[in-house]
């Protein structure tokens, strides 16, 4: 372990330990979770912020985060969604 953290040399150790032993697809797995979680997370912000929005319009805010700006006008031409 290099560099500062928060994080003590016990629990890095531990953490390591851990990740070894669910191996690569357990990580995979975890991973996928995770993106999801977060994908959720960002969809209750657009839904906070925007309560009127349709599920289809809080996917397209999401698109509009995620994706390059080029490509979002192309597939979405005079969107005036608000993230």
């Amino acid at each position: 372990m290099t560099g500062k953290s928060d994080t003590t040399q016990d629990a890095y150790l531990k953490q390591m330990e851990v990740l070894k032993k669910i191996g690569p697809e357990g990580r995979l797995a975890m991973m996928f979770e995770l993106s999801d979680n977060l994908r959720e997370i960002v969809k209750a912000g657009i839904r906070h912020r925007h309560p009127d929005y349709t599920p289809q319009q809080v996917i397209q805010a999401v698109l509009k985060l995620t994706l390059d700006k080029k490509l979002f006008d192309q597939i979405f031409p005079g969107s005036d969604i608000k993230p």
